[in-house]
């Protein structure tokens, strides 16, 4: 699996393996309807994306590599109604999976969505409840467009907003990598308290899995921490 999701093909082996049981594995389920794709993309510095398998259309969280097994098996699970794009570092394959499914694509306008060609465009700081389930929560700071979006009250897909440290054992955000500005993601994360949810999934670092109360605990954790270094 590794093999198969590495970004550059960097990853080999010694000995002879069957690739197909890491090609198979993808889309990996998670939770419920929601899904990990594996096969990330160079264009998005390896970034993570996900699926939520619906019947009223499937959505695709961030863009994967538009591989052919994985094309493959999205299809064979219904295609890709629309895409929530967290920012402009994790498009890469936007434009091949809109081509082939007609997909719906959603970026903020702050981050480039109308020069893009993003059919659907975000705007200012207020949530926006997406329908089913879903809200785009804007959370400037990694970059000056950063979204995150909440499903199902359950499910956080953070982008490179937040994500989980093993060596803190919580929650935690990336300092160097805050493009747009360090205050304005501390402020964006105490947005975040407001909300419940039970899983923080994203695109960079390691994903988690808590009770919604845990989570908040972790979070306001995540934001002392972000103050000691602002």
């Amino acid at each position: 699996m590794a093999l198969v999701a590495c970004p550059t093909g960097s990853i080999g082996f010694t000995e002879k393996h069957d690739a197909h049981i890491g090609i198979d594995a993808f889309p990996m389920h998670i939770a419920e309807d929601v899904y990990f794709c594996g096969f990330t993309a160079e264009e998005s510095f390896g970034g993570w994306s996900y699926l939520i398998k619906r019947s009223g259309g499937n959505v695709l969280i961030d863009s994967p590599r538009f591989a052919t097994p994985l094309v493959k098996q999205i299809t064979a699970l219904g295609g890709v109604d629309r895409m929530l794009l967290t920012h402009k570092d994790d498009i890469a394959a936007h434009e091949s999976f809109h081509e082939r499914y007609g997909t719906l694509r959603m970026m903020h306008r702050d981050d480039g969505a109308a020069k893009l060609g993003m059919e659907q465009v975000i705007e200012g700081e207020d949530p926006v409840d997406l329908g089913d389930d879903l809200m785009a929560i804007p959370t400037p700071g990694h970059t000056r467009g950063h979204v995150v979006f909440l499903y199902k009250q359950k499910f956080l897909f953070t982008g490179d907003h937040l994500a989980w440290s093993p060596s803190r054992k919580t929650l935690t955000a990336f300092r160097s990598v805050a493009w747009y500005s360090w205050p304005e993601q501390i402020r964006s994360m105490e947005k975040l308290l407001a909300y419940d949810y039970e899983w923080v999934l994203p695109g960079h670092g390691d994903m988690h899995h808590d009770s919604a109360p845990k989570m908040r605990e972790h979070l306001e954790r995540c934001i002392a921490w972000m103050k000691t270094r602002n």
